[in-house]
């Protein structure tokens, strides 16, 4: 494989505000992580998942050989990345296991590790690279350690109202915290851990349901912001093109065949999170969960026919419902005109832990908690069988500035 990336157009969108639009800022984090790297004290020994991560790319010529042409690729494009090898991206990877976000309206890093591997991801390297399963077996490994830290006491150095605090008053203003359960009474209001002030909760009555005892009004599961709207879905196709596509046998995968083949011929709507918004999943529709399962997959794969996509995975959003780690949860509607509906939760970067909440034969009424994202937001997909959608209330096309729909807000209307 060679250097030449002109083929490839450049193309800067950061959907979700997770990571800066300006890439003067992502460079400053990156070279701000480098200082730090350089002060460890010498013969300071990598966190094991990291060290395990270098072992295995050190080890494996086939993934050494990407990882290091991804990364002279992306220095030869012209891109700052604060590094310039596999041993010294390592050390910075293993700087941010004890990373908690400070508050930004516009210069918020909430993806760290996706800052780092920003533009090697989207390399001509770079995309088989982040395919490999044994690779993500890896990062599974280290982002679960660095959700550990987030979800334990010591994560929580930015929960104040100090300079970067979440609870000063810009910041209080921008994430409408009135919204949310907290006790300003008590220290750090009340979080135990990052991820507990990320995944916190609304009020009760703070986001009401629309047509609650009207089973045709289809509500959003999350506060989201929508991506795509696809009719006529088919069992089989090529996601890994342009116009990015729904393949139901890869959402669902092979072993669940059965489960996908009921939506054939149906619709798909596709949201996703903003860093700064409210992270928890819901049902769209009252019914009985008919099976929940979780499955792993890549997080930091780009799709090639998106260009280079400096926000990692954000423009490749339908190519990642059927790749990604996502948990996936099937409604039997009380309305059986409605059929089923499959509500599909992708995790992108780093925002890859899916708690589900529910299970098989627990009846949710619409508007009830189903699961969450821990640490974060991303995107997710609700599929519907064919017939069942008369109208939808958002309408295509959305861009980068299409405005969040409030959980538990009318989507769609089903055909009676």
């Amino acid at each position: 494989m060679n250097n030449d990336v002109g083929t490839i157009a450049v193309r800067a969108s950061r959907r979700g505000r997770w990571l800066p639009a300006r890439e003067e800022a992502l460079v400053a984090f990156r070279h701000n992580l480098a200082e730090k790297a350089t002060k460890r004290a010498p013969g300071v020994q990598l966190t094991p998942p990291v060290q395990d991560l270098a072992t295995l790319v050190n080890a494996d010529p086939i993934l050494r050989m990407y990882f290091t042409q991804a990364i002279e690729q992306a220095i030869a494009a012209g891109h700052d990345l604060g590094y310039r090898t596999i041993d010294e991206l390592m050390v910075l990877m293993d700087e941010l296991m004890t990373y908690a976000p400070p508050f930004d309206t516009t210069e918020l890093v909430g993806c760290p590790l996706n800052a780092l591997l920003d533009w090697p991801m989207c390399m001509p390297a770079g995309f088989p690279l982040f395919r490999s399963p044994e690779l993500n077996a890896k990062l599974k490994a280290v982002l679960q350690y660095w959700c550990k830290f987030l979800s334990g006491a010591d994560s929580r150095n930015y929960l104040n109202d100090g300079p970067g605090g979440w609870f000063s008053s810009d910041a209080l203003k921008h994430i409408a915290m009135s919204d949310f359960v907290y006790d300003p009474t008590k220290r750090y209001w009340g979080f135990t851990s990052w991820n507990d002030f990320f995944t916190r909760k609304f009020k009760t009555g703070a986001r009401p349901v629309d047509g609650p005892t009207d089973n045709t009004v289809i509500v959003s599961a999350c506060e989201a912001t929508p991506y795509n709207i696809q009719n006529n879905v088919q069992l089989t196709d090529r996601f890994w093109m342009k116009a990015q596509p729904y393949s139901l046998l890869d959402i669902f995968t092979s072993e669940h065949r059965t489960l996908a083949d009921q939506f054939v011929g149906g619709d798909v709507y596709q949201a996703f999170l903003s860093a700064y918004n409210y992270h928890r999943w819901h049902a769209p529709v009252s019914g009985t969960i008919v099976t929940t399962y979780t499955l792993d997959g890549t997080y930091y794969s780009d799709l090639e026919a998106e260009g280079l996509d400096p926000g990692g995975p954000n423009d490749s959003q339908g190519y990642i419902s059927q790749v990604a780690t996502r948990a996936v949860i099937l409604i039997a509607c009380d309305d059986k005109n409605m059929g089923t509906v499959a509500c599909v939760f992708v995790g992108m970067a780093e925002i890859s832990s899916c708690i589900v909440e529910v299970s098989a034969g627990q009846h949710v009424t619409k508007g009830d908690e189903i699961g969450y994202f821990q640490y974060g937001g991303s995107t997710h997909c609700l599929i519907f069988e064919p017939g069942v959608v008369g109208s939808w209330v958002p309408k295509p096309p959305f861009d980068i500035n299409t405005p969040p729909i409030k959980l538990n807000k009318q989507i769609a209307t089903a055909n009676r």
